[in-house]
């Protein structure tokens, strides 16, 4: 093939990345004007926004996957759901296998959450002194790594349900003695 049909298939395939680019920016301002307009919704957001390592878009898929906190009220269960809790396998007399993580997970919320726990990992707060301690111990780095996504799955439910911007090094009132 010549120079020249390479060319114009570039120009096409260009074009439509171009298109396909101002599809996209007119539907996530489409989501942020509907996220604008609610106020339930932009509080949500807002709270999960303070959480360390969660932006934009894992804020938005967390509150479209839980239909705005409504449809899963336990985080075990989403932790469940985006294949973030591991299971022992078991059967009958035999030896119980590796604990693994379901296949069978939202695929998408969880790169979402391995994103946002490697950003956690490699900043200096607590996630990262965590991150650096067990691996230091000899732990696997992806166990590490999926403990930390069930953590910030953690965060995010109780930030959500306590109505207040996550605090770095909150003490509970009632646990001071």
């Amino acid at each position: 093939m010549n120079q020249q049909i390479y060319t114009k298939k570039h120009m096409r395939l260009s074009q439509l990345i171009q298109n396909l680019n101002q599809a996209i920016k007119q539907i996530e301002d489409q989501i942020q004007s509907i996220i604008d307009n609610d106020e339930t919704l932009s509080k949500q957001h807002y709270l999960l926004c303070s959480i360390d390592g969660v932006g934009e878009r894992t804020s938005l898929k967390m509150i479209l996957e839980t239909n705005a906190f409504r449809d899963f009220k336990d985080p075990r269960k989403f932790c469940c759901h985006a294949g973030v809790a591991p299971f022992s396998y078991t059967s009958g007399s035999s030896i119980r296998s590796k604990r693994k993580v379901s296949n069978r997970a939202d695929k998408s919320i969880k790169a979402l959450l391995h994103m946002a726990a490697l950003s956690v990992c490699t900043s200096n707060g607590e996630p990262g002194q965590y991150y650096n301690r067990k691996v230091a111990e000899g732990k696997n780095k992806m166990t590490v790594l999926n403990a930390i996504r069930a953590k910030l799955v953690l965060r995010m439910f109780a930030v959500i349900k306590n109505e207040q911007i996550y605090k770095q090094n909150y003490i509970n009132p009632l646990s001071v003695s």
